[in-house]
């Protein structure tokens, strides 16, 4: 799924006509027992209660595409019988009124979302009347191509509110405020089946993760049997990890800024496409050398790669740079560069040292103020 795909289904829940249909739930506490359960119409909850659903449910499909939401395919194994692809089109099917898969479901989760306190697990159906488009683009609401079904699941903790003082009216004071359990926005969520080109793609799911850092293997790997992904920040060690290896001591700074500058190029040039660009083993080795590395230090890239990433594994471009600042550190200074004026930096041996050389041709501030680069009385 891209962006405009999930921004798609996102708007479902904020329609007053909700395509849900079901929704059931579990709520867990941080001995992982099942405390109580639930399973109704979402038509008939009362407005309050579904529009704070409905907030929850907009924030497990929020967040950046390839860090808080990832697509997953399912590795083939896992659509026959048994496999975690089977039992979730078999969860769909029934649209939620299987009481004995919706056990089977939460006690699965409950075995591999290692959470030390209460959650709140939440499963809905819904039925999408998907609308057709003319030649231009316009939904044509009156001509639906297809009926998409899916699952949505959100996980959400579950805390004590702040303790504080209110307004007590039984006894018409100020006193200490009741402490209720609050069920928060969630943690880790997932849609299936994916919607892609909308259509139901019954083959890969989109998973959600508040904490890009955390993606929370063991829950992908029990419950939607597939394999977790790079997170962002191990995708970047990667890379650097990759760099490092290739370039060896060729690794100065002129030719890792132009390494910086021409992938921020493909990210400028693929800002209005509405897949996220991904690198793989290919385009790497395309943009060192683009950027300069000689060819004697790419003869044993595709190896190292593999070795590092994956044979398979394509990065997140947007992962691995930073667009807006390029960032020059020693141990005891660090050096932020507007990623535009790499130019305005230089290397030079000055009196036997290797330093940095800034061109300065406008102000300077020091800790917020105004000062000159060198006072005229003073000899260069």
């Amino acid at each position: 799924m891209n962006k405009k795909e999930t921004l798609e289904i996102r708007k479902l829940f904020t329609q007053e006509d909700s395509c849900l249909s079901r929704i059931c739930s579990c709520y867990v506490d941080f001995q992982k027992k099942k405390v109580c359960t639930r399973q109704e119409a979402f038509l008939s909850l009362p407005k309050d209660e579904a529009l704070k659903y409905n907030e929850l449910f907009r924030s497990t499909l929020s967040g950046t595409m390839e860090k808080n939401l990832l697509n997953m395919e399912f590795p083939t194994q896992q659509e026959f019988n048994g496999g975690t692809q089977e039992f979730l089109m078999r969860l769909r099917t029934s649209e939620l009124k299987d009481d004995v898969l919706l056990d089977t479901f939460y006690d699965r989760v409950i075995a591999t979302f290692d959470y030390p306190e209460n959650y709140y697990i939440i499963l809905i159906y819904g039925n999408y009347d998907v609308p057709g488009k003319s030649t231009d683009g316009t939904e044509m609401y009156d001509a639906s191509d297809e009926v998409y079904s899916f699952l949505l699941c959100s996980i959400c903790p579950v805390n004590r509110s702040k303790g504080g003082l209110s307004y007590l009216p039984d006894e018409n004071q100020i006193g200490e405020r009741v402490r209720d359990w609050i069920v928060e926005p969630p943690v880790k969520g997932f849609l299936f089946p994916a919607f892609h080109e909308r259509s139901a793609d019954i083959h890969s799911v989109l998973y959600y993760t508040k904490n890009p850092e955390d993606t929370h293997p063991e829950f992908i790997e029990g419950i939607l049997g597939s394999v977790s992904p790079l997170s962002p920040g191990n995708q970047k060690e990667a890379f650097q990890s990759i760099l490092m290896n290739t370039l060896g001591e060729e690794a100065d700074y002129e030719l890792v800024t132009a390494i910086h500058d021409n992938l921020n190029e493909m990210l400028a040039e693929a800002k209005d496409d509405p897949e996220p660009l991904v690198i793989g083993k290919q385009a790497m080795k395309s943009l060192l050398e683009r950027s300069g590395v000689p060819e004697a230090e790419l003869a044993e890239f595709e190896e190292t790669y593999e070795e590092i990433a994956g044979s398979d594994t394509a990065l997140t471009a947007s992962n691995l740079t930073n667009p807006r600042t390029l960032q020059i550190e020693t141990p005891d200074i660090i050096i932020k560069v507007n990623s535009e004026r790499t130019d305005l930096i230089q290397t030079q041996y000055i009196n036997g040292r290797q330093c940095f050389v800034i061109a300065v041709d406008d102000r300077v501030e020091i800790n917020g103020m105004n000062v000159k680069t060198m006072r005229k009385d003073r000899p260069s």
